[in-house]
């Protein structure tokens, strides 16, 4: 039998958590291909001194938490560099490659992305050094002039940002000093905004695995994912999913979600490097089973064929298909190649067809008990005010059955 050690590395969640740990204690011993047993096992990391020849007994990292947190995402970096430890997802990459770079390299490779300006800070560091560099060399600008360029309305919005902190939607030039006066030390983008978009698609993707779901920003947390298929044509939808896991091979993440508004049948990519993609079951809630499905299937897969994680980029190979490759569709089903390559998309769909073939069941089952249920029950006792718990109980409970009969056999 062997063993193989799951680390969480969380902020504050704890319903996708409990929802993971209780699937792999469910999941029990797996056996592959070869007859060789295997058993999956979790532990939360925690966060104290760490020797830089300190081995792990860790073999995958599911981390939530370190691009905000830089104590673990140096020991992430060690962990990964020194001892083979696979990390759902890269720390290298997150810190080098926030949403200003993948902006830059998406566009490098054809897609829509909305027009784009990175404007200097509005008050630079106050440090000495800083503020004889910003005297000497920071040109002045008319932000109006640059505004204007790309045309009312925009957005103003920080180049490294998430969970829409800091961002403002600007229709004119008093909105637009208003908004950079306040961004401070904040290094902001301005960005075109896609007026009178028809849709607005969400994909969330873990391994090889998306869900492109029909968002709407405006409305309250457990509104915002609808719940509706057939919302894309067959050709968009495989486009915002080509988008969605071209991102993640691009920059090696492999726990992503990614942000597209349609216009008139074209996908234009608004963001999408979120270290933390959102996976709470009141907001997700009728795709939740979703994806602990497609969380249990990937770490397990990965853990148990002993997948090696890749730290190195292939820039070369995509941009190569950019430079040689006429014809945006051509791009896209190139990249697509490329990304399916990288997620081992065939060997994943064999691995869950048989050493995982159990697992829908498995979650179904347990989405009908009553573990799930207290989950469920306490998670909106801990997110909603006493007042609201039962009619947020029922709304969710709803939702569930509806994913349950959706999903009957």
């Amino acid at each position: 039998m062997t063993e193989h050690l799951v680390g969480l590395l969380l902020g504050t969640e704890q319903d996708w958590p409990r929802a993971y740990e209780t699937l792999v204690r469910r999941l029990g011993t797996v056996t592959d291909r070869n007859g060789a047993e295997h058993r999956l096992r979790t532990v939360r990391v925690t966060i104290e001194p760490f020797g830089l020849r300190d081995r792990p007994s860790h073999d995958l990292v599911i981390d939530r938490l370190a691009y905000w947190y830089y104590h673990p995402r140096e020991w992430l970096k060690k962990v990964a560099l020194m001892d083979d430890v696979y990390l759902l997802n890269s720390p290298f990459t997150f810190q080098s490659m926030e949403k200003h770079a993948a902006y830059c390299a998406m566009m490098r490779l054809g897609l829509h992305v909305p027009e784009t300006v990175l404007v200097p800070y509005k008050n630079p560091v106050d440090h000495a050094k800083w503020a004889y560099t910003a005297e000497q060399y920071n040109r002045p600008f008319d932000l109006d002039a640059v505004a204007e360029r790309l045309g009312y309305p925009l957005f103003m919005k920080p180049y490294d940002g998430g969970a829409w902190v800091g961002v403002s939607r600007i229709a004119d030039s008093a909105q637009l000093h208003a908004a950079y006066d306040e961004s401070g030390a904040r290094l902001m983008h301005l960005q075109q905004a896609v007026e009178g978009y028809d849709v607005f698609a969400r994909s969330l993707s873990i391994g090889p695995e998306t869900m492109v779901m029909k968002f709407r920003p405006a409305l309250p947390m457990h509104e915002r994912y609808e719940v509706s298929h057939g919302f894309l044509t067959d050709a968009v939808g495989d486009e915002v999913v080509t988008i969605s896991r071209l991102v993640n091979a691009f920059f090696r993440w492999e726990f992503n979600s990614c942000e597209c508004l349609v216009r008139d049948g074209v996908v234009y990519p608004i963001d999408y490097a979120n270290a933390c993609p959102d996976v709470a079951l009141t907001s997700l809630h009728y795709y939740f089973p979703w994806a602990m499905t497609a969380l249990l299937r990937w770490t397990a897969f990965c853990v148990i064929t002993g997948r090696k994680a890749r730290l190195d980029m292939d820039t070369a190979r995509y941009f190569e298909v950019a430079d040689t490759t006429d014809g945006y569709r051509d791009k896209l089903q190139r990249y697509r190649g490329l990304a399916d390559a990288y997620f081992d998309v065939d060997d994943y769909r064999e691995f869950c067809d048989t050493t995982l073939r159990h697992v829908p069941e498995l979650v179904a089952d347990w989405v009908g008990s009553a573990d799930f249920d207290d989950l469920l029950v306490s998670t909106v006792r801990s997110t909603y005010p006493a007042h609201e718990h039962d009619r947020f109980v029922g709304h969710f409970r709803g939702l569930l059955d509806l994913w349950r009969n959706d999903n009957a056999a």
